[in-house]
């Protein structure tokens, strides 16, 4: 990347956080991912402590992902309240939820546990929602691209960071530490959105039914031509991300290291994630959403066919290339979903995008995790490249008629 390029990212960058309601933003998710980050690493450890059980430590993880089969219909949460005040109710129900684990102390306690980190999950669809929405409303529309890409970077930042605080803060006070921690992050977050101001933050008066409602996101989102291949192409990225992520520790195996050994390259692949996080408003403004997004995708998939070829070099390459790449197709869907979605509808259409995006990534897992003994984690890999390389030469490949739609829609991008 040139000078002058970098220089432009930079600039951008200051122009968000100098932006009162995108700084606002960036430092609520800095500081609920802070806290979320933490909770979702003690959470599994905690269970597992208790039980000494490896399958009920992973049904944390499900616990927490499950709710957003339900996007579609949490989502439109987003679009029949005031979205402030739902921000802020949601922080502050969490963290009084919060302190209930701190009454877990033996496995009788766990169904506790898994019913928390379900309704975690539950209001994080429609806290999500609800942000996508607040921010296409608050957030000038030409830096939309470099708030979703900073958010990501923060994101990253967090995971890198906040994992090893909650696994220190596990070693020394247990769960109820955690989840204490995670509670307060709430409470923070709740205040920092509190100061927020934003205009027309009213919705419109329901005129149809909640099932009715629920699939006006849907339809929008698929009818339309412009969101419809991004989300596609995410939802296919994030499956083949999935059965990738399944092998990694196949891979650490064929490398020679212990299992521990892939905490080394998910740090290396958070920090290629941070760096293109910074990145993307300026490549979104230059590429566009599609071309974006597809270079993204090839990167993913030259990094993950090339992760068959055992040489430690070359894995950590290929770990900051996947974190570099994977976030592409994510930064460009969620920044056109604001751009091209008419603000009544946001909470619902973003809360379905991540469903579709989303829910693929624990498929694939689990097929990866099928197949890796029976199959090999060598061949899966290359396959998987390939796989990749399609969805991004598809995406690529635009239709005309679609460009001309797109054209004659500025109205979609009203917000609220």
């Amino acid at each position: 990347m040139t000078t002058k390029n970098a220089g432009r990212a930079g600039w951008s960058a200051v122009r968000v956080v100098r932006d009162r309601n995108a700084g606002l933003f960036l430092a609520g998710v800095v500081i609920s991912g802070f806290g979320t980050s933490a909770l979702w690493l003690a959470a599994g450890v905690w269970v597992k402590d208790l039980t000494g059980s490896d399958r009920l430590a992973a049904l944390c993880l499900l616990a927490m992902w499950a709710p957003t089969l339900a996007g579609p219909l949490l989502g439109g949460l987003a679009d029949r309240a005031r979205r402030t005040p739902l921000l802020i109710g949601a922080s502050l129900f969490m963290a009084g939820l919060l302190l209930t684990l701190c009454t877990v102390d033996s496995p009788r306690g766990l169904w506790l546990l898994y019913a928390v980190l379900f309704v975690y999950g539950a209001v994080g669809v429609v806290h999500d929602a609800a942000e996508s929405a607040l921010v296409a409303a608050a957030v000038d529309r030409s830096l939309l691209g470099d708030f979703n890409g900073l958010r990501m970077t923060t994101n990253e930042g967090m995971k890198l960071v906040a994992p090893l605080a909650g696994a220190g803060l596990y070693t020394a006070y247990g769960g109820a530490g955690v989840a204490l921690l995670d509670a307060l992050t709430f409470v923070l977050a709740a205040a920092v959105y509190a100061f927020l101001r934003i205009p027309a933050d009213r919705p419109a008066p329901p005129s149809d039914g909640h099932r009715v409602r629920s699939a006006e996101g849907a339809r929008h989102l698929w009818s339309h031509p412009v969101l419809r291949p991004l989300v596609v192409a995410g939802g296919a990225t994030m499956l083949c991300a999935g059965l990738s992520g399944a092998l990694v520790y196949a891979v650490v195996d064929d490398l020679g290291h212990s299992p521990a050994y892939a905490g080394v390259l998910y740090a290396v692949q958070g920090a290629g994630s941070v760096t293109v996080g910074l990145l993307s408003g300026p490549a979104l403004r230059r590429l566009g959403a599609r071309r974006f997004a597809a270079c993204g995708i090839a990167l993913l998939a030259v990094a993950v066919a090339l992760r068959a070829v055992p040489d430690d070099a070359l894995a950590w390459a290929c770990s900051a290339a996947i974190g570099a790449g994977l976030p592409a197709v994510l930064i460009a869907a969620l920044t056109t979903v604001q751009q091209q979605t008419p603000g009544p509808l946001l909470g619902r259409v973003t809360a379905t995008a991540n469903t579709l995006v989303f829910t693929p990534n624990v498929v694939g897992l689990a097929v990866g995790a099928a197949l890796v003994e029976p199959v090999g984690h060598r061949l899966l890999l290359v396959v998987v490249g390939c796989a990749l390389a399609a969805t991004a030469a598809a995406l690529l490949h635009r239709p005309a008629s679609a460009e001309r739609t797109a054209s004659r829609s500025p109205s979609d991008a009203n917000p609220a």
